[in-house]
């Protein structure tokens, strides 16, 4: 289900396991918006260890809608950093193409969204073919999802009590 996209949307969804796992957050939100502040505000106020970076497919030509990837955890070492800016970007970027070839982002409108989503990548991680297929997957879910309005209220109420939270 797609549907004209007038307040901001959230997503979120994890994906894979071990130190490659990916957790993605992200927002969705019409250019002229607070989503947009937040886009450009982010994209002008890099600090150490936390450099914002568009999502491109290849260097030159970013997505549509604009994506702006934002790291959740203090890139420390070079190793680190090629993950973000190379297979995390990369998966980012595809997920975020395919959702619009899909439908999922309603071609017609991918010009005026903007996407900011965070990535969690940790120190240990490695693989670059993990972390590239796990930021897919949880990226296009967290769209999905943002997309649909998922969960509902309803679903997150029913859950409430039975919760079981990988990290607590």
């Amino acid at each position: 289900m797609t549907h004209h996209i007038e307040n901001a949307l959230i997503g979120e969804a994890l994906a894979g396991e071990g130190p490659e796992i990916a957790h993605i957050d992200l927002v969705i939100g019409r250019k002229g918006t607070a989503v947009e502040e937040a886009f450009v505000a982010a994209l002008a106020s890099p600090r150490m260890g936390h450099t914002p970076l568009l999502a491109v497919l290849e260097p030159n030509l970013i997505t549509k809608p604009a994506t702006l990837m934002v790291n959740k955890v203090t890139i420390t070492n070079a190793t680190q950093a090629l993950l973000i800016f190379g297979p995390a970007q990369a998966a980012v970027a595809k997920a975020v193409m395919d959702c619009v070839a899909e439908g999922t982002i309603p071609e017609d409108e991918a010009e005026d969204l903007l996407i900011i989503v965070s990535v969690f990548i940790q120190w240990d991680a490695e693989d670059k073919k993990k972390v590239a297929d796990y930021n897919y997957r949880a990226t296009k879910l967290a769209i999905e999802r943002a997309m649909k309005g998922e969960p509902t209220v309803k679903e997150a109420l029913a859950k409430k009590d039975s919760a079981k939270h990988p990290f607590a």
